[in-house]
């Protein structure tokens, strides 16, 4: 197999995609021959024309209702949002049309076919404008999906995954990894299933769940707490919206015990929507508190983004505090 890093991954996903279906297309601010701010969509322009790959004004909330009349009408839009910060002029188009239309139209209509990119979080020295997660305020809204890859593999099969959903589907992507990640991807079309998370280490003394560019963090975090002999137990959420109340459940009635980590601020990250439904189910199997490891409570700080980023340091301290309760 090729190694790709997170960019190759995402650009063939969309080749592919393109190439297997007319009706596919792709566009945001940039995109075109410039191929975006982060290279996603180079040469697509190129290869499919001005009509399939194209540049639009610099208004999210234009892209996004203009993406949902697209899609309305049975084509297959991929619309990019530049940063995920800037997703929020479009919040109206998102959770009031595309979350809703099936819904309202009693399914006589649908926006299925649509699919939003985004490059999420921090790590970049990108300030409080460029360096936000906001999927828990997705995550709050029936009739969505939303989907994080962790790497170039996941990131190819989801995005192909996600374009083929007949759901209106968000899909974040960790810039801070854009380059580097890099890691053997599948030549060809394949898909991996959205809603379904995935069990990357099993262990016996402790689950931690997280997703996107965390994954890489809880990795660091286990590899110093395995030294100290704890089994950890690992989950890639992968999809945030539906989420996989299933396996997460059976993990922690094994272990016992949970560490949950992203970026977002503490306060109403979507930690705090797997903490409640893990004690819901496994009350009595629990052997410590519930430990959440995010951003804090602030806006995205610059000059101090290493103390605001939950670093594997930090989800090892809780992993010991969790194990020694």
């Amino acid at each position: 197999m090729p190694k790709m890093n997170m960019l190759q991954a995402i650009n063939d996903a969309l080749d592919i995609a393109m190439a297997d279906n007319e009706k596919v297309l792709c566009f945001g601010e940039d995109v075109g021959i410039f191929g975006g701010v982060f290279r996603a969509t180079s040469n697509l322009q190129q290869k499919y024309g001005k009509s399939r790959c194209f540049n639009t004004p610099l208004v999210e909330q234009g892209i996004i209702g203009f993406a949902n009349g697209l899609a309305a009408q049975g084509s297959v839009p991929v619309a990019e949002i530049q940063f995920a910060d800037y997703i929020f002029p479009a919040f109206d188009q998102i959770v009031n049309e595309s979350a809703k239309f099936r819904y309202r139209s009693g399914n006589l209509f649908n926006v299925g076919g649509l699919t939003i990119r985004a490059p999420y979080g921090g790590g970049i020295a990108g300030g409080l404008y460029h360096s936000q997660s906001p999927e828990a305020y997705f995550a709050h809204t029936p009739g969505l999906k939303v989907v994080v890859p962790r790497n170039p593999h996941q990131a190819k099969g989801l995005l192909l995954g996600a374009i083929n959903d007949p759901n209106p589907t968000l899909f974040f992507e960790p810039k801070r990894l854009y380059r580097a990640s890099v890691g053997e991807v599948p030549e060809g079309d394949y898909r991996l299933p959205l809603g379904e998370a995935e069990v990357t280490k099993e262990g016996k003394d402790i689950t931690l769940l997280g997703w996107g560019a965390q994954m890489e963090v809880i990795g660091q975090a286990v590899e110093m707490a395995e030294k100290d002999g704890i089994s950890c137990e690992v989950i890639d959420l992968r999809t945030i919206l539906p989420w996989d109340v299933e396996k997460v459940a059976a993990s922690v009635l094994k272990t016992g015990r949970l560490v949950v980590t992203h970026e977002a601020p503490l306060t109403g990250g979507f930690a705090g929507e797997i903490a409640a439904t893990i004690q819901e189910r496994c009350f009595l199997y629990l052997e410590s508190p519930i430990a959440r490891v995010t951003g804090l409570d602030t806006p995205f700080p610059l000059a101090l983004e290493k103390e605001y980023l939950p670093d594997h340091l930090k989800v090892y301290e809780a992993i010991r505090t969790s194990v020694e309760f």
